[in-house]
């Protein structure tokens, strides 16, 4: 098939930095569908939704680092949570857009289409005896080609606006964030009232301004009729506000 596959390739890169695996893992290149058919059944997929169109599949030959990830959780954190930070990770690698659900099903019709990559991911480490960690399965549904050149992106924005005006009186969520902060599940499980968070954020900084989890301006927090708002002091352009 005719395709570029630098932006597949990046995502599946992407992925494997951000899978909280024992060891690290590197994507060891492009191979057959076959060798993941037999996982095909228990897949982690999603669909991002963007300036093009990619659907993926994330495939694991063993799925006992999960439970350890979700801090020996079973029942309370599932694995599309535990895994969802990598896949948001892997679909950055195509700009700005929505990576939708995460869902646990069946791979197969994925890996038969002709236009999917599959990469296989393993493990640095010499004690995994040479076997596969598993495979994350790419297709990107734009006329079957991915056209990664800056007149192509030009048209497609061009078309995406269009589009976009059909829903442009749809309402989105848009939030203020202050700060953020990283915490274990058994930190989680323990706060109480009265406990004090600290987060990345040094008082007086701007706070982030997204839309649908997305960064697109900074701002100040303001009170407007006892009322929290938000004077927006710098609108980013779209690289900026990819993280």
């Amino acid at each position: 098939m005719s395709i570029t596959l630098t932006l597949h390739e990046s995502a599946a890169e992407r992925l494997a930095m951000q899978l909280p695996t024992p060891a690290t893992l590197q994507v060891t290149g492009i191979v057959p569908p076959q060798a993941a058919a037999p996982y095909a059944p228990l897949a982690i997929t999603a669909t991002f939704v963007g300036a093009v169109t990619a659907d993926f599949a994330l495939l694991l030959t063993d799925r006992s680092f999960l439970a350890a990830a979700g801090g020996g959780l079973s029942g309370v954190v599932s694995a599309v949570d535990i895994l969802r930070p990598a896949m948001e990770h892997a679909a950055d690698a195509f700009d700005a857009g929505v990576l939708g659900e995460l869902r646990e099903e069946d791979a197969a019709g994925l890996l038969s289409d002709s236009e999917t990559a599959v990469f296989e991911l393993r493990q640095t480490t010499l004690s995994d005896g040479g076997q596969a960690f598993g495979w994350f399965a790419v297709r990107v549904r734009e006329h079957g080609t991915v056209r990664d050149t800056a007149a192509a992106r030009n048209a497609q924005s061009g078309a995406v606006s269009a589009r976009l005006g059909l829903i442009s009186n749809v309402e989105m969520a848009l939030t203020v964030e202050i700060g953020r902060t990283r915490m274990s599940v058994r930190d989680a499980l323990a706060l109480e009232p009265g406990k004090v968070i600290e987060l990345d954020r040094s008082a007086g900084a701007p706070a982030d301004v997204l839309l649908n989890g997305r960064l697109i301006a900074h701002g100040e927090v303001v009170v407007v009729d006892q009322d929290y708002a938000v004077r927006i002091t710098r609108i980013l352009d779209v690289a900026e506000g990819i993280y």
